[in-house]
């Protein structure tokens, strides 16, 4: 018997963001790439946490920020994630569940070889978000991990292309594409960041290629994919790829490529930038939830523009206003 009939199912890294402010000077002195994500070791997360000022520590995760998202405009989802029973698995569950996501994982025993993933988030003053992000157990993530009965409940699957760095996990999205697509679900995919492209670019075109219907990236990233300087180069070559792309461009907007159309949407201004972390993630919950609420694509875009500008106006990648008021009073309900 499967599961209540959700919106979006989201699988990916179960991740507590610390997130501070630091200047361009503290990246340097620590090697820190901005604007990147890099994976770090234990030790160096205790010297960067070590050394910064003041932080808050919330649930987090590319995938599970989406799916938040979902949830904060009226939408039903779930997410699928690995955790382990500590501290900050307890932190990451409360929170997700809090903000009216399913969520049934079971969290594994903690040791000194298995903890709840952390990402230390640096926030520099214009804005700009550099994640250093120690990887527990999040991901060792196997085909076993799945909720064949959540994913096959969901009208849209979305995966985290973070986590697609081993084997095991690339098995378990293969999985999870297939029960869904038996269960005639939708299967997105976001391309997470532009090193992660770089590592598993032949593998992400093959499982792009395979079948997915959905993909989202930033301009950095589609960039990356396609090996070229020219995003309209990388826009086209996606539209050859899938049936639809949304493709974010910072102070640009977005752009969404559907069946060999393009139709740009412009950004929604906000009066100060605090804070970037999870633009993209909101962008895409407010894309995956018009789609799923039957809306045009250029309607559904400018939800995920309307979401992306409320979390960027504040610290954390949880929004603060209420998406559903909010995207009424811009006649988008």
């Amino acid at each position: 018997m499967t599961s209540p009939r959700l919106d979006v199912v989201g699988i990916g890294n179960a991740i507590v963001d610390i997130i501070g402010r630091c200047d361009d000077a503290f990246l340097a002195r620590h090697s820190a790439p901005k604007g990147h994500m890099r994976l770090v070791d234990p030790p160096t997360l205790m010297a960067l946490y070590d050394n910064m000022g003041p932080s808050v520590e919330i649930s987090g995760g590319s995938a599970a920020n989406t799916i938040a998202g979902v949830a904060a405009f009226g939408g039903t989802a779930g997410f699928i994630g690995k955790i382990a029973d500590d501290e900050f698995g307890r932190i990451f569950a409360h929170d997700i569940r809090s903000q009216g996501v399913t969520f049934a994982g079971k969290p594994v025993a903690a040791s000194k070889e298995a903890t709840t993933s952390r990402s230390l988030i640096l926030v520099t003053p214009d804005g700009e978000r550099t994640m250093n992000t120690y990887l527990g157990v999040s991901t060792d993530f196997h085909p076993a991990d799945l909720d064949a009965d959540l994913i096959a409940s969901a009208q849209i699957v979305y995966l985290e292309g973070y986590l697609f760095d081993k084997p095991e996990a690339k098995a378990a999205f293969r999985q999870a594409a297939e029960i869904a697509r038996k269960s005639n679900c939708k299967v997105a995919l976001s391309l997470s960041d532009s090193f992660c492209v770089d590592r598993h670019r032949d593998e992400f075109l093959a499982f792009i290629r395979s079948g997915i219907d959905i993909v989202f990236a930033n301009e950095g990233e589609i960039t990356s994919l396609y090996q070229t300087g020219d995003f309209e180069a990388a826009a086209h070559a996606i539209g050859r790829d899938v049936r639809l792309a949304a493709l974010t461009r910072g102070a640009k907007g977005s752009v969404v490529v559907a069946e060999g159309k393009t139709t740009s949407i412009p950004v929604h201004a906000v009066a100060q930038v605090v804070d970037t972390t999870g633009a993209g993630d909101l962008y895409a919950g407010g894309f995956l939830f018009g789609l799923v609420r039957g809306k045009s694509h250029e309607l559904s875009g400018r939800l995920g523009g309307l979401a992306a500008s409320e979390i960027i106006s504040h610290i954390g990648a949880r929004p603060e206003a209420n998406l559903a008021k909010l995207a009424a009073e811009h006649g988008l309900g």
